[in-house]
């Protein structure tokens, strides 16, 4: 399997796992108001993706959630939910690019505006050749890998639980090998920026370390900042993508 379908189907289980996510969320509400102060939210899918004892990667997934375990166990239920929604907007692998191309192309435009030469249009993910999109694929795998594990909480039975969620997207032996070997990697934001080859793919990588961290962690803050110096991103430019990462789907 191509690096382009892994990270497609990575990412197209997030429409999955953001309708089971708000069905459950309507099911707790209903239990809530039912129930009166208990709510039903140890039986939703947001609960199982939370996880017990306050370990968002253990814990089960809910059955209709095909392929959304990864997405699950990366982003978290809360993180999941907001990219699911973006995804099942624009399908699959084009959000990432799509988002991506917009906010390059309005940082592009502002500084225009303010007297540097135009820029030529952005080639992201939507829009480039078939071996062109697959160097891009694998460069935001591997962030998004990198980013999963910024918080430094991923240990062997989290990196068991990635690994075989992660291998129910593909069968291949060798992206199973290269899933691991991402996996064991130690942390190093330096070795994850030098996937980048382009302006356009580094603004892909940081926007996929957005979906995946927690801004709000201070580890995680720490490491999406050196993310951003290691890809040698213009200051308006960071700031502009963690807006489109932000923003409601």
């Amino acid at each position: 399997m191509s690096a382009r379908q892994l990270l497609d189907q990575l990412l197209q289980s997030g429409q999955g796992l953001a309708r089971d996510a708000a069905a459950a969320a309507r099911g707790e509400a209903g239990n809530a108001a039912a129930a009166g102060t208990r709510g039903g939210a140890g039986n939703s899918l947001l609960g199982a993706l939370q996880g017990g004892a306050g370990n968002p990667f253990l814990g089960g997934l809910g059955a209709g959630a095909l392929g959304g375990g990864a997405i699950g166990l990366l982003m978290g239920s809360r993180k999941a939910r907001k990219i699911g929604g973006k995804v099942a907007m624009y399908g699959g692998m084009a959000a990432l690019g799509v988002l991506a191309y917009r906010a390059y192309n309005d940082w592009q435009a502002r500084q225009a505006g303010a007297g540097a030469p135009p820029g030529p249009e952005p080639r992201t993910l939507d829009r480039l050749p078939p071996a062109q999109v697959e160097q891009h694929s694998i460069a935001v795998l591997t962030a998004m890998i990198g980013a999963a594990k910024a918080d430094g909480h991923i240990g062997d039975p989290e990196k068991a639980l990635l690994e075989t969620e992660l291998g129910k997207l593909t069968g291949d032996i060798e992206d199973r090998r290269w899933l691991e070997t991402e996996l064991a990697r130690p942390l190093d934001p330096a070795a994850v920026a030098r996937a980048a080859g382009t302006p356009e793919m580094a603004a892909e990588m940081y926007l996929a370390s957005l979906m995946v961290v927690d801004e709000e962690s201070y580890m995680e803050r720490a490491y999406l900042d050196e993310l951003a110096r290691q890809l040698r991103l213009a200051p308006e430019l960071k700031q502009q993508l963690e807006q489109s990462a932000r923003a409601p789907a």
